[in-house]
């Protein structure tokens, strides 16, 4: 049995971009895990970190990460896999103050990096992956990079995922061919759709509806993976 582990940045990441993948490795029989590198709480956040998540329709008085997680964990449930959730804080938590500051430049102060590093690396020596795969970090947000960087440091043998939806809105396109195309039938874009659409908390926010998600995912056509 091939063991797939995907290193995600947010809960949502991997389902939104390799779906179809993940879901294809499961249904062959495969063991396939999400491990979600950023979903820690902070108790009653202010600032930017609160407006990311009243901008999602969530009040103010929830609990937003667990309500994340418990979303991740009905998403991965559709393919029968693993959800695995380290309790790091998201860039809002960590002193990025504005969404113009999640797409530039990382942080001098910003100590997540090693944090990081040894926390995916335990969990690689652990989950002992046949199969390894990551953000490509298109879109440029500083928490994909920064998986990207970590992974990139552990040295292991890594395919990267074309982040989406940044993809249909990016100017920085991969220019080198994919490693791996993986063409998406009916059940790859069921299982994907059904998984994004578990991530209720993002729907409105992200696509405007779940009428406008499923247009979205069927207008997919395949995944690709590049290597590192």
């Amino acid at each position: 049995m091939t063991h797939v582990v995907a290193i995600s940045p947010h809960l949502d990441d991997a389902a939104f971009s390799v779906g179809g993948v993940l879901a294809a490795h499961a249904r062959a029989g495969d063991r396939v895990t999400i491990v979600t590198c950023f979903t820690g709480n902070v108790a009653a956040p202010t600032g930017f970190a609160l407006a990311c998540q009243l901008d999602k329709g969530v009040d103010a008085e929830v609990d937003y990460m667990a309500l994340r997680r418990a979303e991740d964990r009905a998403a991965c449930s559709v393919i029968g896999a693993q959800a695995v959730h380290l309790p790091l804080l998201e860039a809002p938590h960590r002193g990025y103050g504005s969404a113009h500051a999640l797409f530039g430049p990382r942080r001098n102060d910003d100590t997540m990096p090693a944090t990081l590093t040894g926390a995916l690396a335990a969990q690689v020596d652990t989950l002992a992956p046949d199969v390894l795969l990551g953000p490509l970090a298109i879109g440029d947000h500083v928490d994909h990079w920064l998986v990207r960087d970590a992974l990139a440091a552990i040295g292991r043998p890594l395919l990267l995922w074309e982040d989406w939806p940044y993809l249909t809105r990016a100017s920085d396109l991969p220019s080198a061919p994919a490693t791996r195309t993986h063409r998406l039938d009916d059940e790859d874009r069921a299982a994907r759709l059904a998984m994004c659409a578990a991530y209720t908390s993002q729907i409105g926010f992200q696509f405007g509806s779940l009428h406008a998600l499923a247009d979205a995912v069927a207008a997919v056509t395949a995944e690709r993976l590049h290597a590192a």
